[in-house]
């Protein structure tokens, strides 16, 4: 038995029945129930979603403010007036940063972009920044992707006679920012959807703008949008839809210039953008300006951007070793300082870098299943900055709103933020959202989830179905890739990796044969016995190699319900071959006596080991006495796995097992010579019949118990007067029966028969239980 990591969530009642075989001019039933899952149901929405259309955008001037601000930048365009574009740090913010400017541009207005230093201005606007645009001569200011929390900045701006038009898409805080003009989703009440990310808000601006749809932007457009995690639906499907597309066979410089530092080849997913451009994008501003990134996107030089590209190439690099190294001290304060993880992680310490502490908090997250607030301390400043990740049940900004007063700066979204604390105010910042945490969480809130599809069989995944799958891409958030329920015996498992971490599968169905990666799940490995039938959830897609198609499980996660033998029978190096894990409970029982155990686990004796109910692991040293001692202690308890770790020393079974006839014929041939020599003539005799030796000695030894012969000086002679018995009233060969039998079914047994035999006894308990719980009620 495995327990999953996870809770799997089965999110569709009922599995899909009958032909799932694609059917003309229709999709198949486990296509519909994951449109259906999707809130889509009529024929005319599954079009829609299957093959997004530019006409399925918005007008962009139901966004409340955008007469005001187009019509303000184009007055600006008109009189030579120069925009200052204000822009953030992230992939979202470089990428609305660039979009803009270029929309600018266009449009005939003079402009620049300034992105604040994370590390010496720190997020958003600030007033050093607006007084500089002021001195140089700006009178408008465009933020993208930030602002909507600037209102003492935007007090500021007007007070210069600024004209800040913001553009943005994070939460909506208490107070308006008092601006020229806000282009934000959430405060235009008319305008259908509200979760743009920052470059789309960007995107509806340019074409505001620019008087029609900027197709020629939406290799932009695509990059912050699924970066930034928002849901790919409505508006964000068909940007990232045709994003995704226009990024693919994109000749921008940059873009170029990416690609060839990525090593990508062919058709660009949501998944290259989430785990190779949006990263090295991000590592600009994580560890100096962004700028470089912007200028990146915004070369027309590929000479020029290519050097731009392995530049910040060679930053995500140093970026990825300043966040294991964070990580690992992150985590040994939470193990160290707190032995078990609280309900929400707040860690800091000075020289912790502000720029990858988001990263850092993600980590905790997914390690501790705890909310996480990473911050990096300036003691000069006596202050701490730095980043939040959550958990699906804790919404961190709903939360952490509810003490604000604890906080100088916050802002994010309901699993991420970004924050400063003063340092006297961080243990009860702690403190508070601990006591949030413990009222509004369960124990089961602290567990991740998987939200799963439905259950499908091995032999119902097919090459079809899952290009058929495909056609709900791009996934992300609000359109997750689909997790399946399978349940399988591995034909084959082993571990795989220069550091044997990860595990891989072949199950092999009826018809198919499909392949399974558990990435990270090495440790498993010795958790599972080979015929185990494994529940396991994950993505189904198609692995390509040297052009041949695989089919394929991604799994994510593991569990075995039923119990399991491991079959370690003879072998002599158990501690090579079981792994015991530390925090379950095992015993190593002995039925005659052994001394040692492997692991230097306690060796029990039966009765010892009937004493607990219920044990994870129970490894069986030696075979018993008696078939009794094994099948009365297997009765009494409940283990999840069973190690038979036994070998023989010398085999009753191998040893050959006297007929009747055998003993007739010895004994006539006693009647006949009247006495026999075990000294001299056992081996002649064994010799001339066929025996062995050992069968001559047990025969006798029968004949002696049962008083059918006298045995002196190794001389046999015939009882003159024997009384009439069976050779079953015979104590020796009644054992030597039972240890033929004992070995036979523990020893020589195949494994299906081994499992099987086990299962008659360890059932018992459970079956009993039942009777008792059905009879009680």
């Amino acid at each position: 038995m495995i327990e999953s990591k996870m809770k799997w969530k089965i999110t569709y009642n009922d599995p899909v029945q009958g032909d799932r075989s694609s059917r003309p001019g229709g999709l198949t039933p486990l296509t519909k129930q994951l449109l259906e899952k999707r809130g889509i149901f009529e024929p005319e929405a599954e079009q829609r979603f299957l093959h997004p259309s530019f006409e399925q955008l918005h007008d962009p001037f139901l966004m409340e403010g955008m007469e005001k601000a187009v019509a303000r930048v184009k007055e600006a365009a008109a009189a030579g007036e120069p925009v200052l574009v204000f822009g953030d740090y992230d992939a979202d913010g470089v990428s609305s940063t660039t979009l803009m400017i270029e929309a600018l541009r266009e449009a005939g207005v003079e402009c620049d972009f300034y992105i604040p230093n994370r590390f010496t201005e720190g997020y958003g606007p600030n007033k050093e920044a607006f007084q500089f645009a002021f001195d140089s001569g700006y009178g408008v200011i465009i933020t993208v992707d930030t602002g909507i929390a600037a209102v003492e900045e935007a007090a500021f701006a007007k007070e210069l006679g600024l004209d800040l038009i913001i553009t943005d898409h994070h939460e909506v805080q208490e107070t308006l920012p008092d601006a020229f003009a806000i282009i934000h989703p959430k405060t235009s009440a008319d305008y259908p959807f509200q979760e743009l990310a920052g470059v789309g808000v960007a995107f509806k601006f340019a074409h505001a703008l620019l008087g029609e749809c900027p197709k020629h932007f939406l290799d932009l457009v695509v990059i912050g949008t699924i970066a930034d995690l928002v849901p790919l639906v409505d508006e964000n499907r068909v940007l990232s839809y045709f994003g995704l597309k226009a990024i693919s066979q994109s000749k921008r410089p940059g873009i170029q210039a990416l690609r060839n530092v990525c090593s990508i080849e062919g058709e660009m997913d949501e998944e290259t953008i989430g785990f190779t451009i949006g990263p090295r994008i991000n590592a600009v501003g994580r560890l100096q300006d962004a700028a470089p990134a912007v200028d990146l996107l915004l070369s027309e030089s590929l000479e020029e951007a290519q050097e731009m590209a392995a530049f910040i190439n060679q930053l995500n690099q140093e970026r990825q070793k300043i966040v294991a190294a964070i990580a690992k001290e992150a985590e040994e304060m939470v193990v160290n300082e707190q032995g078990v993880a609280d309900e929400v992680i707040v860690v800091a310490k000075e020289g912790w870098n502000p720029g990858v502490l988001g990263i850092v908090a993600s980590k905790l997250v997914r390690q501790f299943d705890r909310p996480a607030i990473v911050l990096g301390v300036d003691s000069e400043k006596g202050i701490a900055k730095g980043s939040a990740r959550s958990i699906d049940a804790f919404d961190m900004f709903t939360n952490c709103m509810e003490v604000r007063h604890r906080f100088l700066h916050f802002g994010g979204h309901a699993q991420a933020a970004g924050m400063t604390v003063e340092l006297d105010q961080l243990d009860a910042l702690r403190e508070d959202l601990i006591g949030i945490a413990r009222k509004k969480l369960s124990a089961d809130d602290y567990q991740q989830v998987l939200d799963i599809e439905t259950t499908v069989a091995v032999d119902d995944v097919s090459l079809k179905q899952i290009e058929e799958i495909d056609q709900l891409r791009p996934f992300g958030m609000g359109n997750p890739k689909p997790l399946f329920h399978l349940k399988h015996t591995p034909k084959e498992v082993r571990l795989i990796g220069s550091k044997k971490n990860h595990l891989k599968f072949q199950f092999q169905g009826e018809q198919v044969k499909v392949d399974g990666i558990a990435f990270g799940l090495g440790e498993l490995y010795t958790q599972l016995s080979p015929h185990a039938v494994m529940d396991f959830v994950g993505e189904l897609g198609v692995n390509e190699w040297n052009g041949r198609k695989n089919l394929q499980v991604m799994i994510r996660d593991i569990s075995v319900t039923e119990w399991q033998l491991f079959d370690h029978r003879g072998s002599r190096h158990l501690e090579k071959n079981i792994a015991v894990p530390p925090q379950e409970k095992y015993g190593a029982v002995s039925f005659q006596d052994k001394e040692a155990a492997p692991f230097d686990l306690p060796v029990l004796k039966p009765e010892q080991v009937m004493d607990e109910s219920s044990w994870d692991g129970l490894l069986i040293l030696d075979l018993p006495r008696e078939m009794k001692e094994l099948t009365s202690m297997l009765e009494a308890v409940q283990v999840k796995k069973v190690y038979a770790c036994y070998h023989l020393e010398e085999s009753t079974f191998l040893k050959t097992w006297p007929s009747r006839d055998h003993f007739k014929w010895f004994y006539g041939m006693l009647l006949k010579r009247g006495r026999f020599d075990m000294n001299k003539e056992a081996d002649l005799l064994a010799g001339r019949k066929g025996w062995d030796r050992s069968m001559v000695e047990f025969i006798s030894e029968v004949f002696f118990e049962l008083q059918f012969v006298k045995i002196k000086d190794g001389i046999l002679t015939v009882e003159s007067e024997p009384s009439q018995k069976d050779l079953r009233e015979s104590s020796l060969y009644i054992e030597r029966e039972e240890q033929l039998k004992m070995e036979q079914t523990l020893y020589y047994s195949t494994y299906k028969e081994l499992k099987e035999w086990f299962d008659r006894y360890l059932n018992q308990r459970s079956k009993q239980v039942k009777e008792e719980v059905v009879n009680g009620l």
